[in-house]
Protein backbone atom coordinates (compact mmCIF):
# COMPACT_ATOMS: atom_id res chain seq x y z
CA UNK A 1 0.00 0.00 0.00
CA UNK A 2 1.67 3.27 -1.21
CA UNK A 3 2.30 5.71 1.61
CA UNK A 4 -0.05 9.39 1.79
CA UNK A 5 2.77 11.53 1.45
CA UNK A 6 2.90 14.73 3.51
CA UNK A 7 3.61 17.48 1.17
CA UNK A 8 6.07 20.25 2.40
CA UNK A 9 8.81 22.93 0.61
CA UNK A 10 11.48 22.56 2.81
CA UNK A 11 14.53 25.29 3.68
CA UNK A 12 17.49 23.93 3.13
CA UNK A 13 19.94 26.95 3.28
CA UNK A 14 22.86 25.77 5.00
CA UNK A 15 21.92 22.31 5.96
CA UNK A 16 24.55 19.24 5.43
CA UNK A 17 22.50 17.32 2.31
CA UNK A 18 24.22 14.88 0.87
CA UNK A 19 23.98 13.21 -2.52
CA UNK A 20 25.41 9.35 -3.39
CA UNK A 21 25.73 9.39 -7.41
CA UNK A 22 27.64 11.34 -9.31
CA UNK A 23 25.58 10.24 -12.82
CA UNK A 24 22.62 11.97 -14.97
CA UNK A 25 20.16 11.35 -11.98
CA UNK A 26 22.62 13.24 -9.20
CA UNK A 27 22.70 16.05 -11.81
CA UNK A 28 19.10 17.12 -11.66
CA UNK A 29 18.82 16.27 -7.85
CA UNK A 30 22.19 18.34 -7.18
CA UNK A 31 21.17 21.46 -9.06
CA UNK A 32 18.08 21.46 -7.48
CA UNK A 33 19.60 21.31 -4.15
CA UNK A 34 22.45 24.01 -4.89
CA UNK A 35 19.34 26.48 -6.14
CA UNK A 36 18.03 25.94 -2.77
CA UNK A 37 21.31 26.91 -0.65
CA UNK A 38 22.01 23.84 0.70
CA UNK A 39 25.18 22.61 1.96
CA UNK A 40 25.68 19.61 -1.02
CA UNK A 41 27.97 16.86 -0.64
CA UNK A 42 28.14 14.60 -3.45
CA UNK A 43 29.53 11.14 -2.97
CA UNK A 44 30.58 9.70 -6.20
CA UNK A 45 34.33 7.94 -7.58
CA UNK A 46 33.25 9.81 -10.92
CA UNK A 47 31.22 13.01 -11.85
CA UNK A 48 29.30 13.92 -15.02
CA UNK A 49 30.37 17.34 -16.86
CA UNK A 50 27.83 19.22 -15.15
CA UNK A 51 28.75 18.12 -11.56
CA UNK A 52 32.31 18.40 -12.25
CA UNK A 53 31.92 22.13 -13.08
CA UNK A 54 30.21 23.04 -9.36
CA UNK A 55 33.23 21.06 -8.03
CA UNK A 56 35.42 23.40 -9.39
CA UNK A 57 33.33 26.49 -8.93
CA UNK A 58 33.00 25.20 -5.11
CA UNK A 59 29.31 24.88 -5.49
CA UNK A 60 29.61 21.08 -3.80
CA UNK A 61 32.03 19.31 -1.81
CA UNK A 62 33.01 16.39 -3.91
CA UNK A 63 34.32 13.11 -1.98
CA UNK A 64 35.55 11.10 -4.89
CA UNK A 65 35.20 7.88 -3.91
CA UNK A 66 32.22 4.61 -3.38
CA UNK A 67 30.02 5.14 -0.59
CA UNK A 68 30.90 4.30 2.91
CA UNK A 69 29.65 3.86 6.65
CA UNK A 70 29.66 7.32 8.59
CA UNK A 71 29.28 9.55 5.47
CA UNK A 72 25.88 10.55 6.49
CA UNK A 73 26.38 11.29 9.73
CA UNK A 74 25.08 14.87 10.35
CA UNK A 75 23.21 14.84 7.20
CA UNK A 76 19.48 16.68 6.80
CA UNK A 77 18.46 14.56 3.77
CA UNK A 78 20.02 12.19 1.67
CA UNK A 79 19.62 11.10 -1.95
CA UNK A 80 20.90 7.89 -3.35
CA UNK A 81 21.29 8.55 -6.83
CA UNK A 82 23.27 5.61 -8.20
CA UNK A 83 22.56 2.59 -10.83
CA UNK A 84 23.63 0.14 -7.59
CA UNK A 85 20.43 -1.23 -5.94
CA UNK A 86 22.77 -2.67 -2.98
CA UNK A 87 24.59 0.69 -2.67
CA UNK A 88 20.81 2.63 -2.75
CA UNK A 89 19.31 -0.26 -0.45
CA UNK A 90 22.53 0.93 2.29
CA UNK A 91 21.99 4.33 1.77
CA UNK A 92 18.38 3.95 2.35
CA UNK A 93 19.25 1.94 5.88
CA UNK A 94 21.92 4.55 7.15
CA UNK A 95 20.34 7.61 6.74
CA UNK A 96 19.51 9.47 9.66
CA UNK A 97 16.76 11.54 8.88
CA UNK A 98 14.99 12.21 5.47
CA UNK A 99 16.18 9.60 2.39
CA UNK A 100 15.76 10.04 -1.11
CA UNK A 101 15.96 6.56 -3.33
CA UNK A 102 16.01 7.66 -7.21
CA UNK A 103 13.60 4.95 -8.83
CA UNK A 104 13.11 3.51 -5.83
CA UNK A 105 10.23 5.19 -3.52
CA UNK A 106 9.75 1.70 -1.56
CA UNK A 107 12.95 2.60 -0.14
CA UNK A 108 12.72 6.16 0.41
CA UNK A 109 10.69 8.01 3.42
CA UNK A 110 9.84 11.18 0.92
CA UNK A 111 9.78 11.88 -3.08
CA UNK A 112 10.82 14.54 -4.74
CA UNK A 113 7.63 15.80 -7.51
CA UNK A 114 7.90 17.52 -10.45
CA UNK A 115 7.87 21.13 -10.16
CA UNK A 116 6.65 24.06 -11.59
CA UNK A 117 8.90 27.45 -11.37
CA UNK A 118 7.32 30.64 -12.44
CA UNK A 119 9.35 33.07 -10.48
CA UNK A 120 7.64 33.10 -6.78
CA UNK A 121 5.43 30.40 -7.33
CA UNK A 122 6.42 26.51 -7.06
CA UNK A 123 3.43 24.14 -8.02
CA UNK A 124 4.75 20.70 -6.96
CA UNK A 125 2.69 18.04 -8.61
CA UNK A 126 3.23 14.32 -7.59
CA UNK A 127 1.27 10.89 -8.21
CA UNK A 128 2.57 9.59 -4.78
CA UNK A 129 4.91 7.56 -6.98
CA UNK A 130 2.07 5.56 -8.91
CA UNK A 131 3.83 7.74 -12.12
CA UNK A 132 6.64 10.40 -12.19
CA UNK A 133 5.93 10.81 -15.81
CA UNK A 134 2.68 11.28 -15.80
CA UNK A 135 3.76 13.91 -13.45
CA UNK A 136 5.81 15.66 -15.82
CA UNK A 137 3.02 15.74 -17.81
CA UNK A 138 1.01 17.41 -16.05
CA UNK A 139 4.01 19.88 -15.05
CA UNK A 140 4.50 21.01 -18.40
CA UNK A 141 0.43 21.50 -19.22
CA UNK A 142 1.12 23.40 -15.68
CA UNK A 143 3.97 25.73 -17.12
CA UNK A 144 2.02 26.61 -20.10
CA UNK A 145 -1.31 27.68 -17.89
CA UNK A 146 1.22 29.38 -15.52
CA UNK A 147 3.67 30.99 -17.75
CA UNK A 148 5.89 34.22 -18.11
CA UNK A 149 3.25 36.88 -17.59
CA UNK A 150 2.03 35.24 -14.47
CA UNK A 151 5.68 35.26 -13.36
CA UNK A 152 5.89 38.91 -13.82
CA UNK A 153 3.09 40.02 -12.08
CA UNK A 154 4.28 38.38 -9.09
CA UNK A 155 7.46 39.84 -8.56
CA UNK A 156 5.37 43.19 -9.60
CA UNK A 157 3.03 42.18 -6.44
CA UNK A 158 5.91 40.92 -4.47
CA UNK A 159 7.60 44.45 -4.79
CA UNK A 160 4.03 46.24 -4.58
CA UNK A 161 2.92 44.38 -1.05
CA UNK A 162 5.97 46.18 0.70
CA UNK A 163 4.97 49.84 -0.29
CA UNK A 164 1.31 49.41 0.28
CA UNK A 165 2.49 47.84 3.60
CA UNK A 166 4.56 50.98 4.45
CA UNK A 167 1.69 53.44 2.73
CA UNK A 168 -1.82 52.24 3.50
CA UNK A 169 -2.62 53.11 7.12
CA UNK A 170 -6.39 51.58 7.38
CA UNK A 171 -5.83 47.83 7.92
CA UNK A 172 -9.30 46.86 6.34
CA UNK A 173 -8.10 48.86 2.83
CA UNK A 174 -4.77 46.92 2.58
CA UNK A 175 -7.21 43.70 3.45
CA UNK A 176 -8.98 43.61 0.40
CA UNK A 177 -6.87 45.03 -1.87
CA UNK A 178 -4.59 42.27 -1.36
CA UNK A 179 -7.24 39.53 -1.97
CA UNK A 180 -7.90 41.66 -5.03
CA UNK A 181 -4.86 41.25 -6.55
CA UNK A 182 -4.10 37.96 -5.63
CA UNK A 183 -8.10 36.55 -6.95
CA UNK A 184 -9.25 34.58 -9.29
CA UNK A 185 -10.52 37.11 -11.10
CA UNK A 186 -7.27 38.77 -11.42
CA UNK A 187 -5.27 35.61 -12.02
CA UNK A 188 -7.76 34.91 -14.61
CA UNK A 189 -7.03 38.98 -15.99
CA UNK A 190 -3.47 38.06 -15.72
CA UNK A 191 -3.39 34.84 -18.52
CA UNK A 192 -5.99 36.23 -20.79
CA UNK A 193 -5.33 39.80 -20.85
CA UNK A 194 -1.49 40.02 -20.27
CA UNK A 195 0.76 41.47 -17.31
CA UNK A 196 0.81 45.39 -18.19
CA UNK A 197 -2.89 45.22 -18.62
CA UNK A 198 -3.25 43.64 -15.39
CA UNK A 199 -0.84 45.75 -13.99
CA UNK A 200 -2.64 49.24 -14.97
CA UNK A 201 -5.45 47.95 -13.43
CA UNK A 202 -4.35 46.99 -9.96
CA UNK A 203 -2.32 50.84 -9.84
CA UNK A 204 -5.35 52.41 -11.09
CA UNK A 205 -7.07 50.54 -7.69
CA UNK A 206 -3.84 51.27 -5.59
CA UNK A 207 -4.71 54.85 -6.90
CA UNK A 208 -8.30 55.13 -5.65
CA UNK A 209 -7.57 53.40 -2.32
CA UNK A 210 -4.96 55.79 -1.41
CA UNK A 211 -7.67 58.61 -1.84
CA UNK A 212 -9.85 56.84 0.76
CA UNK A 213 -9.77 55.59 3.87
CA UNK A 214 -11.49 52.12 2.80
CA UNK A 215 -12.31 50.25 -0.10
CA UNK A 216 -15.64 48.81 1.28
Amino acid sequence: MRPEYYPAFLDLRGKKCVVVGGGRVAERKVTALVASGADVHVISPQLVVTLDRLRVKGAIQHIARAYRNGDLRDAFLVIAATSDEVINRTVSRDAPFLVNVADGPGLANFIVPAVVNSGPLKIAVSTGGASPAMAASVRRELELLYGKDVRRYLLFIGKLRKEVLETIVDAKAREVFFKMVGSTETLGLVRDEGFEKARAIIMERLSQLRGTKCLM
